[in-house]
């Protein structure tokens, strides 16, 4: 028994210097586990803060993430984590992003300030260390493009 807790006080300190943000949470008090969705809602919220990201997902989850928001019930969280995928362990995420640029932001800088503002964010929010944001930038949202979904329906008259 002096041996096992010889082991477990070697391995407490190396695994407080890799991962300082981890520290709570597995003690004898508890364990504290976080579900994907969370992760999801926050890089998806934290993706939406940078200036120039017009819009998460591809035009099919777009359409999707519409509809669930007109269904009772359907839409809640669901704006938050359409064009978000996250994969998450113990102790680390990966998350994938599709987004839809406004025309004219620089697309390399975006998808850096959007990586750099997603991990800030998940690693502060729940101490899993981010080994990688893939972003696909799937779309252009151009200034004068309206959405078709938005005009209301004209019925054309006939003139005799």
């Amino acid at each position: 028994m002096s041996e096992s807790t010889a082991s477990t006080t070697t391995t407490t300190p190396t695994t407080t210097v890799s991962s300082p943000a981890r520290l709570a949470d597995d003690t004898k008090q508890g364990k504290t586990t976080i579900a994907a969705s969370v992760v999801q809602k926050i890089a998806g919220i934290a993706a939406r803060e940078i200036s120039g990201v017009y819009a998460m997902g591809g035009g099919v989850s777009r359409a999707f993430g519409a509809i669930r928001e007109r269904i009772p019930g359907g839409g809640t969280g669901a704006t938050n984590i359409t064009g978000v995928q996250v994969e998450v362990g113990e102790k680390q995420a990966a998350i994938d992003l599709d987004i839809i640029v406004e025309y004219g932001a620089s697309i390399v800088d975006l998808a850096r300030a959007v990586r750099r503002n997603v991990i800030a964010a998940v690693e502060r929010m729940t101490g899993l260390e981010v080994i990688e944001v893939n972003i696909a930038v799937n779309d252009i949202h151009l200034p004068d493009t309206v959405d078709e979904d938005a005009l209301p329906s004209v019925q054309s008259a006939r003139v005799e």
